[in-house]
């Protein structure tokens, strides 16, 4: 299946499992809980003057966790994940190394995706709900907010599926996109980001 973005890990984005029902927004503490699993995966897809390419980071090498609450407006999201850059593998050793040295990666070793809100809280079963949230996401010292489209299910263990996409450009965090061979191979600037999430409810 492809994941369809981000950025940006177990992660992005997601990360936006805050869309579980059902939610009991009477609890005193007026929030829920969500344990984002370390079997979740990012994958950035992007194209040369020449080939298509793709780089992932295959498995989210720790566990984060996210808070929802019912705003007057909409559904507030809270939470920040944290990518390694050097993580990202584009099956080919020159490529992978063009991408980690164009996102900074000695200066800026992780991206982050901060959480910020959700457009509605859908249902969840093995129908796809599709909803959107906004997010920050942060590479090489730059953020930049952006409007993420989810895609949401829930398997027969209650292990939420959460799937998202977004496209983004180097240029948006004043990033130059490789190069190579004197500049006769050049990669667009244009980058799709794609993510899945797989995430327990934790309370």
């Amino acid at each position: 299946m492809r994941h369809r973005f981000f950025l940006w890990g177990c992660p992005v984005f997601l990360l936006i499992t805050s869309f579980f029902m059902p939610v009991n927004f009477n609890k005193p503490t007026g929030t829920k809980k969500w344990l984002i699993c370390e079997n979740s995966n990012l994958c950035v897809n992007g194209t040369t003057n020449i080939n298509k390419f793709s780089c992932q980071i295959a498995a989210y090498d720790h566990i984060d966790t996210l808070t929802v609450s019912k705003g007057e407006k909409e559904i507030v999201l809270s939470g920040t994940i944290s990518l390694n850059v050097k993580g990202f593998d584009c099956h080919n050793s020159m490529m992978t190394a063009d991408l980690r040295k164009t996102l900074k990666e000695k200066q800026f070793p992780q991206l982050h995706i901060t959480f910020l809100s959700l457009s509605e809280l859908p249902g969840l079963n093995a129908q796809p709900a599709f909803i959107t949230g906004m997010v920050n996401i942060e590479i090489a010292g730059i953020s930049k907010r952006f409007e993420v489209s989810y895609q949401i299910t829930e398997d027969a263990q209650k292990i939420i599926h959460l799937g998202g996409s977004r496209d983004i450009n180097f240029s948006d965090f004043n990033l130059i996109p490789p190069r190579k061979l004197g500049g006769m191979i050049k990669t667009r600037d244009k980058l799709s980001v794609e993510f899945h999430l797989n995430i327990k409810t934790i309370n």
